[in-house]
C-alpha cells in the first residue's frame, strides 16, 4: 500500500494513504491527489510557507 506525507510549509500535517489523509482532513481523495500536481505547485509557488504538498513515502 502506498503511503504519503502531507506537509503545510515545512510542518508535517498527516501521514497515510490518500484515502486516510482525505478522511482526516475532511476532503475528497481527488483533492489530496491535486496537491501533488504540477498545476497546484505552480499556483501556490508564491505561498511557500503556507502551501500544502503531498510527498510519496518510498519503501
Amino acid at each position: 500500500m502506498k503511503e504519503y506525507a502531507l506537509y503545510k510549509g515545512e510542518q508535517m500535517v498527516a501521514v497515510g494513504t490518500i484515502k486516510e489523509i482525505a478522511t482526516e482532513r475532511g476532503v475528497k481523495p481527488e483533492t489530496i491527489r491535486f496537491y501533488m500536481s504540477g498545476v497546484y505547485q505552480r499556483r501556490a509557488k508564491n505561498k511557500v510557507n503556507n502551501r500544502l504538498q503531498l510527498i510519496k513515502i518510498e519503501d
